[in-house]
């Protein structure tokens, strides 16, 4: 199951694990990204910032959609 934020965030469950990422029109409205940084902490509640992502065109803040605790970030 996914679910999308209205700022383009989505959260997929997959096995009691959470997944979050940015949507496909994000990603095709920002285009060519450059630098993605994260400022994650144990644990996010909803609408909270983690982190950013820059691309050519503009830098774009990132909110997690749920609360959650952090196991790992793809890198």
């Amino acid at each position: 199951m996914i679910k999308f934020s209205k700022s383009h965030e989505y959260v997929r469950l997959e096995d009691n694990v959470a997944y979050i990422g940015i949507s496909d029109y994000a990603q095709s409205e920002l285009g060519e990204i450059v630098f993605v940084d994260f400022n994650v902490y144990p644990t996010l509640n909803p609408n909270t910032e983690f982190g950013s992502i820059e691309a050519v065109k503009t830098v774009s803040e990132l909110y997690s959609p749920v609360s959650c605790i952090v196991l790992e970030l793809n890198e």
